[in-house]
């Protein structure tokens, strides 16, 4: 798109030509060029375009400080950048080119993005402020950084390419790797992570550590205002065990406060910065590794300078939980033994009257069971939380309990199933969420659990989610793991395959589960028994059992809060018992999970196809055949469930029956009896089974048809 009355401009055409011309000259220099030698190849190329300019220019700006003048709108733009008196195209200015090749939309919509700058300067501003403040070895996540700021992930990481202000390197994807979305050459990676080096933030399998991340809710701390954060805040800090003594109770409750010990910290000051505290901890704790020195600084931050007067604060002793307010600044204190250096007042509200864990919200018992970190931030439970202090929440509490809808008659109708069987289904995901469906092939168990997963969802197709499992699945690609990274065609990364952790299918979804707490998402597993289930799930399947309980995950990218499983999330598994019987899964699979037998000779799928040919107003000469099919099956697994029959196409050509009973049924039966001498077509063919029932056996007699003479 360009704009008619400025490509109309001769002015315009020429400054954009410039501009065209230096971008395509950068494109084919990647150790950039100085802005006069830049000017200079731009003249060899087009040796008439300073002499359209003077033609055309009626100042005395020279050609050179106009195209420089020019060159801004493609910087803020994100399109060009300049490093020691060097311009170089940007990664996006590289896309840029190659999607406008004409010189006036090129400019044009450098002009745009441009204008799209100036309109957000303020956010800008804060972002550069914010920048400034992360300390080295940290970094933070794109996404994270835009919310802030109040600004488009894309829109921002595209701007940092231009201005690149200090500590732009230090934004990442939100998994740690340089970001996607700028399509980095090989010499952009190179020089993003040497500066990256630089820091002593180095990537590992292509990402930083995570340990190393800035969370979102510290983000705010970063800017020059460190009372900027509004807001009351909640906080878990732990004290039943410092150094082998329980302080709680032998210091906090009695003398009103709450602390940590800092023996080898400076005095620091109340507002202190993260590099400021960062400092700090690296003179006083050089002995640590680096992990637990970046621990230290995230937790003396966060007392220090995120945990404010009026702050709730949460600690427990084994099983009692005792909530009380901040009363005031941190203050540094000699203490016996250094277990309680760093201390700030606490009103304790509920000393005699201690709560018991198995009342806490599960949500919070969930987060807070897991001991692995001495101060969690529950923020996010502020309202239930100042509840328990006898306060009304100053916001209303979000809703965390959901409700599985029940069956309705229109579900029985659609799928042709007993209300009441439907509604028993419904009854176990209640009581346990997770249920499985298992019998012989044909009896429509993956249709059934589809159906039924969207009625648990409301309809909302976004919530359902279906993955089925092989022999070669595994926990990486279910829950999370390292990846091949790969760009947006499929294609290596500049000929090089790199690695992140991604998420799969059930991280995603239980993410979604938790923002939505009141709504319901159902995980279709389908083929259930056909993958190993104790490689797929892990450590997972304690959560399937406690639902309300955490642990931590093999990859750490729970940053040691613990992951918990939603319990608005719910599994529907189908399997299979031709394939394994379900007495070959194992003990904790079965104990987790409710089995639901469909199978063809027991209600409801014995009378389903009758109750689906009178729907289709077919004559019941099919649910007859099949009857006498699965009655010569002496294996009871190897019986064949209606579904293969339940398509109104085969009943309407006049081959439709036979080609299905010939293709289908009968190479499951060869399979069956392989080796062992049976004469499949002649104990279960057509003919055969026609035969016993009295029924014509001519070919052009199909059971759609009323046969003649009945």
């Amino acid at each position: 798109m360009t704009d008619p009355e400025l490509e109309s401009t001769p002015m315009w055409t020429i400054t954009a030509k410039m501009v065209h011309a230096g971008a395509m000259v950068l494109g084919e220099l990647p150790e950039g060029a100085s802005a006069k030698d830049l000017w200079a190849a731009i003249g060899q190329r087009w040796p008439h375009i300073e002499r359209e300019y003077e033609t055309l220019h009626q100042g005395s700006t020279p050609a050179f400080h106009h195209f420089r003048r020019a060159c801004i709108n493609a910087r803020h733009a994100g399109w060009i950048y300049k490093t020691d008196q060097c311009w170089y195209l940007s990664p996006v200015g590289r896309t840029a080119l190659r999607e406008y090749l004409d010189p006036i939309a090129f400019y044009q919509q450098a002009r745009w993005a441009y204008q799209a700058w100036d309109t957000h300067r303020v956010s800008h501003s804060k972002t550069v402020e914010m920048l400034a403040n992360v300390p080295e070895g940290s970094w933070v996540a794109g996404g994270d950084l835009a919310q802030q700021v109040g600004l488009a992930e894309d829109t921002l990481l595209r701007w940092l390419q231009g201005p690149r202000p200090e500590g732009w390197h230090r934004v990442l994807d939100a998994d740690g790797g340089l970001p996607d979305i700028l399509r980095l050459s090989e010499d952009d990676r190179r020089r993003w992570q040497q500066l990256l080096d630089e820091d002593g933030l180095y990537l590992i399998m292509e990402r930083a550590e995570t340990y190393r991340r800035i969370p979102a809710v510290d983000l705010l701390a970063l800017s020059n205002d460190p009372e900027g954060e509004s807001g009351r805040r909640a906080w878990l800090v732990r004290g039943a065990n410092v150094q082998g003594e329980n302080l709680l109770r032998s210091l906090w409750l009695t003398q009103g406060l709450c602390s940590l010990p800092a023996t080898r910290l400076a005095d620091l000051p109340s507002g202190a910065g993260r590099d400021q505290i960062k400092a700090a901890v690296d003179r006083g704790y050089a002995h640590a590794t680096a992990g637990e020195r970046a621990k230290l600084t995230t937790e003396y931050h966060a007392f220090l300078t995120r945990m404010r007067i009026d702050d709730i604060v949460v600690s427990n002793s084994g099983g009692e939980y005792f909530l009380g307010v901040v009363s005031s600044p941190p203050s540094f204190v000699a203490s016996v033994g250094g277990r309680a250096n760093l201390q700030r007042g606490v009103v304790w509200r509920n000393t005699d009257t201690p709560v018991p864990f198995v009342e806490l919200p599960d949500e919070i018992a969930a987060r807070v069971g897991n001991p692995d970190a001495e101060i969690i931030e529950l923020t996010e439970f502020l309202g239930e939380l100042e509840a328990l202090l006898g306060e009304q929440p100053e916001e209303a509490v979000a809703p965390r309990d959901f409700t599985l809808p029940d069956a309705t008659p229109t579900l029985a109708d659609a799928l042709l199933y007993g209300q009441a069987w439907l509604q028993e289904c419904v009854e176990l995901l209640r009581d346990r969420p997770q249920l499985v469906f298992y019998g012989p092939p044909g009896t429509g168990k993956t249709y059934l659990a589809q159906a039924l997963a969207e009625h648990l969802a409301g309809g909302k197709p976004e919530n359902v989610q279906l993955v089925q499992f092989h022999p070669a699945y595994t926990y990486e690609d279910f829950f999370e793991g390292i990846r091949p990274h790969l760009t947006e065609d499929g294609q290596a990364d500049n000929g090089q395959v790199g690695y992140r952790l991604r998420w799969g299918p059930l991280r995603r979804l239980a993410k979604a589960a938790r923002d939505h707490p009141d709504e319901p998402f159902v995980l279709i597993i389908d083929e259930i028994n056909r993958g190993n289930l104790a490689k797929i799930f892990g450590e997972l399947y304690f959560l399937l059992e406690y639902r309300g309980r955490a642990v931590n995950l093999l990859y750490g990218s729970d940053k040691d809060a613990g992951f918990t499983l939603p319990r608005n999330l719910v599994l529907i598994g189908t399997m299979n018992t031709a394939d394994r019987s379900i007495a070959l899964v194992d003990t904790a699979m079965r104990r987790r999970f409710a089995f639901v037998e469909l199978h063809p000779s027991e209600e409801p799928v014995s009378s389903l196809l009758h109750r689906w040919l009178a729907e289709k107003q077919l004559p019941d000469t099919a649910a007859r055949l099949l009857t006498e099919l699965n009655a010569r099956i002496n294996d009871r697994d190897f019986r064949i469930g209606p579904s293969y029959l339940m398509r109104r196409a085969i009943h309407d050509h006049p081959d439709g029956f036979t080609r299905v009973w010939r293709t289908q049924l009968l190479p499951l039966l060869e399979e069956h009896h392989y080796g062992d001498g049976t004469d499949v077509a002649a104990v279960y063919g057509l003919p055969a089974i026609r035969a016993t029932l009295h029924l014509p056996t001519s070919a052009d007699q199909i059971p759609g048809s009323p046969p003649d003479g009945t």
